[in-house]
């Protein structure tokens, strides 16, 4: 399962999934095939960040991780640097 990190360049906005296959998801995004999803609001996001997990579950305590973050600057630093995420999954 993957963790996915789109981002909007028209709405400089940030979103976290996981999916099985985040190119196709991305494109449902952008086709707003998801009705009244956060991801609506651009119709331009693309993929800036993608990494495999071994299970749903952990791919889940990620994206719920970053989420509860809620900081675009945390986001950012995951971008750069996604060994932080190895990191926290190591610790929970």
């Amino acid at each position: 399962m993957y963790l996915y990190i789109l981002f909007s360049p028209s709405t400089n906005k940030y979103y976290t999934g996981i999916s099985p296959n985040p190119g196709v998801r991305t494109t449902l995004h952008n086709s707003h095939h998801f009705k009244g999803a956060y991801t609506k609001i651009a119709v331009d996001w693309h993929i800036v960040l993608t990494k495999e997990f071994p299970t749903r579950r952990d791919a889940q305590f990620i994206e719920s991780f970053i989420k509860r973050m809620k900081s675009k600057t945390f986001i950012q630093k995951i971008i750069e640097n996604p060994v932080i995420l190895d990191d926290i999954l190591s610790k929970r």
